[in-house]
């Protein structure tokens, strides 16, 4: 998924349940969510993106990437939830044509962390979420400079060794834009604001 990109397919719905999906946020009290096809959904880079949805009718709704939508879901499908797709079309519908595109929006709060189940400071996974802005990389501080961690398609970034665990971390959106954090200890499934955002655009 890239800034500045229209892309075109069709929209579909689900049971988006609690709002919880394969990003492994965890429920959500706002239901205007989507899942992306596997291929846009890039192993879990669209986790947490703003994206405007358009259908040829001229409706408009902004919606959260928090799911994964698996095959036979094709490439610029977005599997809405069903209370996006209602404010798009009767759901009867089945399958609505659109087109979409990523969003920076105007988002209140900052950027949290979590560590994953079962992190220590020899093993750990780390959870970015509240950014306005897809994130790109995150990057731990080591005695040799930054090192960035891999991505799983669960959405978190591992340190297989825990270098880097409970340090300070970069996080680096899809605009190139760097956030440095630190003081942001090691402690499993706990939601940590870490008190910057990624700017608009």
């Amino acid at each position: 998924m890239r800034p500045a990109v229209s892309y075109r397919g069709v929209a579909t719905a689900y049971a988006a349940g609690d709002g919880s999906g394969s990003c492994l946020y965890g429920a959500s009290d706002d239901l205007m969510v989507a899942a992306m096809n596997v291929t846009d959904y890039e192993s879990a880079k669209a986790c947490g993106a703003y994206v405007l949805v358009r259908a040829a009718g001229g409706a408009a709704i902004t919606v959260r990437i928090v799911n994964e939508c698996p095959s036979p879901c094709a490439p610029g499908q977005l599997d809405l939830s069903r209370q996006a797709f209602a404010k798009l079309a009767d759901p009867s519908v089945g399958r609505l044509p659109i087109t979409w595109s990523l969003l920076s929006p105007d988002l209140p709060g900052t950027i949290a962390v979590r560590y994953k189940t079962g992190s220590t400071k020899w093993w750990c996974g780390i959870q970015v979420a509240g950014h306005r802005n897809p994130v790109a990389a995150l990057e731990v501080r080591t005695a040799d400079g930054w090192r960035r961690l891999p991505r799983t398609d669960y959405n978190y970034f591992l340190s297989a060794d825990g270098t880097g665990c409970g340090g300070a971390l970069r996080i680096t959106d899809v605009y190139g834009e760097r956030l440095t954090v630190d003081g942001i200890a090691v402690r499993p499934d706990v939601s940590q604001p870490t008190g910057v955002q990624f700017a608009r655009h």
